[in-house]
């Protein structure tokens, strides 16, 4: 008699080994069951310790799904120990049987006695597939209550001690030569000008070193170790909970995310505190000061003049600051513009420009330009009859507005797409296929929608800070008169405050000409006098432009 070949899927959560569903207890039940049922098991798939509430976490379930599709094995069954190791979802589990029933596959659940081939089986199955998704869901919200109560009451609720505490029967206690480095990052952090970054190097250039801990295994101290200690307020004595909560991604049936809550527990607590709540309370004003911003770890003096100012010539994103001191064995520090490669072209391609310019090169060359412009006899003159113009920022603003109508546009093209999604028909012989494919279309409207917002946000800041700008059109064209005289004496900060109030954009070729040019253009954010005339944008790639700026540097 032929054997029946079938596959085998085990399944195990750390949270259920100890109720008798091991991986080898599932195992040889369902081999115990094959043999006596004359099945032949030619493929064996397991996901350990994955939960069932999905199958986006489970690539041995979606591998043997693959295997059925593509008919390798020509099986009849698949052999699970019980419903609950196929999935808790009910419709996670009913999509999936239905797409192996496209392929004349059946389940069969050994300990429940389930077989789908049979006219009862597909109903029992649903049945308890949404049973055992309700018994998921409650043993979550048990599981949270429980947690929440004890935050409540000021106790620890669950996860490893934090760093300086111990913990003991289930309460923290200070472990004292941790505690010391966590008074240590407070005291650094609160009583200089160091931010995270400076706190993180300036420990480890001391030679302190972390005790490796069950959550942490690297000796020294990184940004993130010290963000965390300063964020975190059990050491001035407090409980928090529900600070982060996992929210559902729209658009999907059973995916979720975790995201920051502004509505968590916030309770006092029955441990010792390693810091007073004076010093908590500085340490938060100074992190919601400096917090939104990148810090640096070197060349603190430094600044990135011509950042964003800089246009991509392949993608048009603005450049941005890249940092290097790998090749130079005299420590010399060496600063790029570069592009992040993270926007999308028009033929759905991200952008792959990689060459990296050096920030010294390009500076100096748009300094030339100016100073080019200022030294003629007549740009004095010209400019002064200009002076209490205010800055024009009509063009950023457009900008804002075009960027916001795309955003609209893709967000209205991702929720029909999601719409369509949700109406596919199961029953659909090409449903898994279908699904994937708009799944694939959705990622990327996420993609330019988190690429517009970027881009929005980056506008909108420029905006304000011309708005808010303290040199005004005014001290601009006068700085422009005395361009000679005052721009060499600037700080780098000040030099980019003083770009971004004259420059509105500059475009570059790819690569240098043959006659060393690489600047294209550079686009002015108010009328700058040039050749008789007023001009916003100047071309440099234009004959009578070119003569003039080099007559002029000479």
């Amino acid at each position: 008699m032929k054997q029946i070949k079938c596959y085998m899927y085990t399944r195990v959560s750390t949270a259920v080994q100890v109720e008798g569903f091991s991986l080898d207890a599932q195992r040889d039940r369902i081999m115990r069951y094959a043999d006596g049922n004359d099945f032949k098991i030619v493929g064996e798939y397991c996901d350990a310790g994955k939960s069932g509430k999905n199958m986006a976490g489970r690539p041995q379930f979606k591998q043997m799904l693959d295997d059925i599709e593509s008919g390798k094995d020509e099986v009849e069954f698949v052999l699970v120990f019980k419903l609950s190791r196929f999935g808790r979802n009910a419709a996670d589990v009913l999509t999936s049987l239905q797409f192996m029933q496209t392929y004349g596959v059946n389940l069969i659940c050994v300990d429940d006695s389930i077989d789908s081939s049979k006219d009862s089986g597909k109903l029992i199955i649903s049945v308890l597939s949404a049973v055992a998704e309700i018994e998921r869901e409650n043993i979550l919200v048990q599981t949270m209550e429980g947690r929440r109560r004890k935050a409540e009451e000021g106790k620890w609720n669950g996860g490893f001690a934090p760093y300086g505490y111990e913990l003991i029967k289930g309460e923290l206690h200070i472990v004292e030569d941790e505690a010391e480095l966590i008074r240590l990052i407070f005291k650094q952090f609160i009583t200089t000008n160091m931010g995270i970054n400076g706190v993180a190097k300036w420990l480890n250039d001391q030679g302190y070193k972390k005790k490796l801990r069950q959550n942490n295994k690297l000796e020294g101290f990184t940004t993130h170790f010290v963000k965390g200690v300063l964020d975190n307020p059990v050491y001035y004595g407090m409980i928090a909970f529900g600070r982060r909560k996992t929210e559902k991604i729209k658009g999907t049936v059973n995916e979720t995310h975790v995201v920051k809550s502004d509505d968590y527990i916030l309770q006092k607590g029955i441990h010792e505190a390693i810091i007073t709540e004076e010093e908590w309370k500085v340490a938060r004003a100074k992190r919601e000061r400096t917090g939104g911003r990148n810090e640096k770890k070197f060349s603190l003096d430094h600044a990135h003049i011509l950042s964003g100012l800089i246009k991509c010539p392949v993608c048009g994103a603005g450049l941005t600051a890249n940092f290097s001191r790998k090749h130079s064995k005299d420590k010399y520090e060496r600063f790029y513009y570069h592009c992040k490669h993270s926007r999308f072209l028009p033929n759905g391609q991200k952008c792959n420009y990689k060459k990296n310019w050096v920030q010294e090169d390009v500076n100096a060359a748009v300094e030339r330009v100016i100073y080019s412009l200022v030294t003629n006899p007549d740009f004095e003159k010209a400019m002064k009859s200009e002076i209490g113009e205010s800055l024009d920022i009509t063009n950023l603003e457009n900008e804002i507005k075009n960027l916001r109508t795309q955003l609209r546009r893709k967000e209205s093209n991702k929720n029909s797409l999601m719409l369509q999604i949700d109406s596919l028909n199961p029953d659909d012989a090409h449903y898994r296929k279908k699904y994937e494919d708009m799944n694939i279309r959705l990622d990327s409207f996420y993609e330019d929608i988190e690429s517009l917002e970027y881009q929005i946000d980056e506008a909108e800041t420029r905006l304000e800070n011309i708005q808010q700008q303290k040199i005004n059109g005014e001290t601009v064209y006068n700085y422009l008169i005395f361009f000679e005289k005052y721009y060499s004496q600037f700080s780098e900060e000040e030099k980019k405050e003083f770009m971004n109030v004259l420059i509105e954009k500059i475009e570059i070729f790819e690569e240098k000409q043959e006659n060393g040019l690489f600047l294209k253009s550079i686009k002015f954010r108010f009328p700058i006098y040039f050749n008789s005339g007023y001009v916003r944008e100047l071309c440099l790639t234009e004959k009578s432009t070119v003569e003039c700026i080099v007559l002029l540097e000479r």
